[in-house]
């Protein structure tokens, strides 16, 4: 029973899909111009790509290999974090919504 709810309080999977998603839905909010297309573009590749990484990590063909793609998910957030402070820069209107991604 405990790793059952284990289970639904960690399903970093489901988390990971639901982040990409919300920040998908974050950039579909912003203004579109010479500064915030790429911002914006970098933002939803990193963000996306922590759960793919994390699908591929379960995938794993070995503990070494899951290390190593868990790994790139902690790099990918860092760098979707870093996006996210671009854009609260770039777009002042939009710091809260992003502070909460």
């Amino acid at each position: 029973m405990t790793e059952d709810r284990n289970k639904i309080k960690y399903d970093l999977e489901k988390r990971t899909a639901e982040f990409g998603g919300s920040v998908i839905i974050f950039c579909k909010k912003i203004r579109q111009d010479t500064i915030m297309k790429p911002l914006i573009s970098q933002l939803v590749r990193s963000s996306t790509s922590v759960g793919a990484n994390y699908c591929e990590a379960n995938g794993a063909s070995s503990k070494k290999d899951f290390k190593n793609k868990i790994h790139i998910c902690k790099k990918e957030v860092q760098e979707s974090k870093h996006w996210l402070h671009m854009i609260s820069v770039a777009c002042p209107e939009m710091k809260e919504n992003a502070r909460r991604l």
